[in-house]
């Protein structure tokens, strides 16, 4: 084919690529995703390895929350790795630092026989305990729809679930990328009656 055509050809082929380019950015550009996209979960784990004893009531109190929040999930850290929960069994009165605890940050969260040795739920001890890891302070004296009323909605109560306040609450501040900037309170919360 003589060089005239090749150049014909290549310049019709190059003004076609164009023409069609042109069409294709004329259209209007697709609607943002930012607003439809959701914020990241908060992923935080928690060791349980020396709280021998509370393995099902801390697994009951975790499910609760994972089942009632979504900007924040609990996870129970791999043998050896670090956590940002920290739990430990004791025999004092249950206890834990107030959060939110941040990735990378920890706090510490004491279950205590002695609210049990005294008729308190154990699920509901361990979710109330967790709550507090999540920057939730205590709400005494409270009805026993309140996870964070505590002991004084009485040894009767075995809600372990977060009301809708609270489940706002929680929500709310990991909800938000800032939020994950802000240090947890530090303070220690004994959860006696």
């Amino acid at each position: 084919m003589p060089l005239g055509t090749w150049l014909r050809a290549g310049t019709s082929a190059a003004a076609l690529v164009l023409g069609m380019a042109g069409t294709a950015t004329a259209a209007p550009a697709p609607a943002s995703t930012a607003s439809t996209a959701q914020a990241a979960v908060v992923t935080l784990r928690y060791d349980d390895s020396r709280a021998a004893g509370w393995e099902s009531a801390i697994a009951a109190g975790v499910a609760s929350w994972n089942a009632n929040v979504s900007s924040v999930r609990l996870v129970e850290a791999a043998p050896g790795s670090a956590a940002e929960i920290v739990i430990v069994a004791t025999t004092g009165w249950p206890q834990a630092t107030l959060g939110p605890v941040r990735p990378g940050r920890q706090v510490r969260v004491e279950l205590g026989s002695q609210a049990v040795d005294q008729g308190y739920n154990k699920t509901r001890i361990a979710a109330h305990e967790l709550g507090h890891s999540l920057g939730l302070p205590d709400t005494k004296p409270g009805p026993c729809s309140q996870l964070m009323s505590g002991s004084s909605a009485g040894t009767a109560c075995t809600n372990a679930t977060p009301n809708t306040t609270e489940r706002s609450r929680v929500q709310s501040t990991y909800a938000s990328a800032l939020a994950a900037l802000a240090p947890a309170n530090g303070r220690t919360l004994v959860d006696a009656p």
